[in-house]
Order: structure tokens, then C-alpha cells, then sequence
């Protein structure tokens, strides 16, 4: 597989990486909060908008590329935030398999 060319002088967004904590509530419930684990620069790219349905309600969806420096710690169910936008990441890979950045397909919350 050939060495795919990512320009690290892309990486001009702050984010802050973020994994769910569940904890239990005062009636037997689930509460889940957000820890932030991470600091990391990146490239935010977006990908495309679609509409999906949510009950009988109709929602915008729009997802991003975020491509970054290799992080062995990021899973899918995390989120990256940038001020008050929060990304679900929904798959992440090495896109040349030499270790040095990944990308990952993010939906973009709250839009």
C-alpha cells in the first residue's frame, strides 16, 4: 500500500477528546457524563448532510473527516468537542497502515 501524503500544517483545530461515564442515578437509572482524556489537534473536513428520521420527526445529520496524529486510545462511542460543537466519532482507522495519523468519520451533534 503506498504512503498516503497528510499535511500535519492541516492540523489547525483544537479539540478536546472525550469518553462517556456512566454512573447510576437516584432511581435506578443510568446517567452518563463526559470525561475529557485528551487535548489533540486536527483537520476537520465536512463530508456530507443527510436526513434520517427519528420517530416521526425528520433530523439533519452531517458528518465530518477528522484526521489527526496517531492515538492508540480513540475508539468509536468517543467524542471530540471544539467549544460548544460535539463530534460522535463512528469509525476510526489508519488510512495508509504506517502509524502515523488516523481519520476518523465523526456525526456532529446538536445540529
Amino acid at each position: 500500500m503506498p504512503t498516503l501524503f497528510i499535511d500535519p500544517g492541516k492540523f489547525s483545530h483544537e479539540f478536546q477528546l472525550e469518553q462517556a461515564l456512566l454512573g447510576d442515578d437516584d432511581v435506578n437509572g443510568k446517567i452518563e457524563s463526559w470525561q475529557e482524556i485528551a487535548t489533540v489537534w486536527a483537520h476537520l473536513e465536512p463530508v456530507g448532510t443527510s436526513t434520517v428520521l427519528f420517530g416521526e420527526q425528520s433530523l439533519a445529520e452531517v458528518t465530518h473527516r477528522i484526521t489527526m496524529r496517531l492515538r492508540n486510545d480513540i475508539k468509536t462511542g468517543m467524542r471530540l468537542r471544539k467549544g460548544q460543537r460535539s463530534f460522535q466519532i463512528i469509525t476510526v482507522h489508519d488510512p495508509d497502515e504506517t502509524g502515523r495519523y488516523l481519520i476518523c468519520r465523526a456525526r456532529e451533534e446538536g445540529r
